[in-house]
This record gives C-alpha cells, sequence and structure tokens, in this order.
C-alpha cells in the first residue's frame, strides 16, 4: 500500500515539508510506502472549464506544462492521498486548490474511495479555515477524510520550525496511525473493498 503525499507549498524544505515528512515516516513504519512530490515554485494553472478531460475522455487534464497530470500519473499506483498548504491570507495555496480543482475534475475515478488527508502550516493563525476548504473536495469524491487527536495543523514561520512544534509533530504521526489503520483495513482481504455506491442524481434547483 502506498500513500501519496504533495507538498502545496513553494519551499521545498519549508514547514509544510516538515509535517508531511512526519507524516510519511510513520507511515513508513506502520509498513506504509510514502512518497512526497514538491509543487515548488512554477506556475499551476487553474481549470478554466474547457471540458476538454471529458470530451475526449482523457483521465487527465488537457494541458500538460505543470505537476499536475504527473501527480495524476502518480495516483494510479497509490491508495491514499493527503495535500499539505502553508497558510496564506487564512487560505491554502492558490497552488493547493488549482492542483485539486483539475485533478478531482479530470481524473476524479483515481481519487474515488481513497482515504484522504488535509495538513495546513501556519505561522499563527487561519489554519482552520485552510484546512476546512482541503477538506471540502474529498468529501465530493467519496473519499474518506482522515483526521487526527486535533486538526491536522502544525505551526513554524521559519523553514524547521515545525519540528518544535511539539504537538504538531504527534498530531502528524497520529495522522499516519489513523491513516496506516484504515488502509490495512480496506485492503484486509486483498482486494480494497469499498462500498457500494447509488448512481449519481443530480438536481439543479431551477429547471
Amino acid at each position: 500500500m502506498k500513500v501519496l503525499l504533495v507538498n502545496a507549498g513553494p519551499r521545498k524544505d519549508g514547514n509544510t515539508y516538515t509535517a508531511l515528512s512526519e507524516v510519511a515516516q510513520q507511515l513508513e513504519k506502520n509498513g506504509i510506502e510514502a512518497e512526497i512530490v514538491q509543487v515548488g515554485a512554477k506556475p499551476v494553472r487553474s481549470c478554466i472549464a474547457c471540458g476538454q478531460c471529458k470530451a475526449k475522455e482523457l483521465g487527465r487534464c488537457t494541458f500538460d506544462d505543470d505537476v499536475c497530470n504527473r501527480v495524476i500519473e502518480k495516483m494510479q499506483d497509490s491508495d491514499a492521498f493527503i495535500i499539505g498548504s502553508p497558510v496564506y491570507y487564512g487560505e491554502p495555496t492558490g497552488a493547493a486548490l488549482s492542483l485539486m480543482h483539475r485533478m478531482f475534475y479530470s481524473a476524479g475515478h483515481l481519487f474515488q474511495n481513497k482515504p484522504a488527508a488535509a495538513v495546513a502550516v501556519c505561522r499563527r493563525g487561519g489554519a482552520t479555515s485552510a484546512f476546512q476548504t482541503l477538506n471540502m473536495g474529498f468529501q465530493m469524491m467519496n473519499m474518506p477524510v482522515v483526521g487526527s487527536q486535533y486538526w491536522n495543523i502544525a505551526y513554524g514561520r521559519e523553514p524547521g520550525q515545525a519540528a518544535l512544534d511539539t504537538e504538531g509533530m504527534q498530531t502528524m504521526r497520529t495522522l499516519a496511525n489513523n491513516m496506516a489503520f484504515l488502509l490495512k483495513s480496506i485492503h484486509a482481504n486483498g482486494a480494497p473493498q469499498y462500498p457500494e455506491r447509488e448512481a449519481w442524481a443530480p438536481m439543479h434547483f431551477i429547471r
């Protein structure tokens, strides 16, 4: 089993990476493979609602000039997903939201039913609103949201300071333990066991 972790912060070795590394190390102690993908400082496109991914049945975004399709490819071999973001103005990074929107719309089948978690890292405030925003997409994808002993939040400003947040690091380890428990339960009989779903019955408020 494998968990794909995405660092949606621009700094490769920043505090979001510190928090995700704590999760990854604890997952591996539980016998779960973990890979961290860095979004970095390069631009990430927003979805422009062109619909080409659906019209052409691409299974990926039609735009292939940023990290989006690389993460989608890695989800083909991953059993769970975690995204971490620093908090800017009480929100996740634009890259985090753009990435999630495009992945979920163009390749939602690769995320359906797989456990997911969000991690928010901030200097002082705004982490809860950013954390809640990141979780919204998971629920639309039928992804079980994995929690911890507290919200998945860590604090720090300068690179590496999050490691000094002892409760935050414990929260990350507990998140990893919970994720490992859920994955092992889902895969207890070999092939993953997911609940049956009703066919989607969309309804617009204006007909």
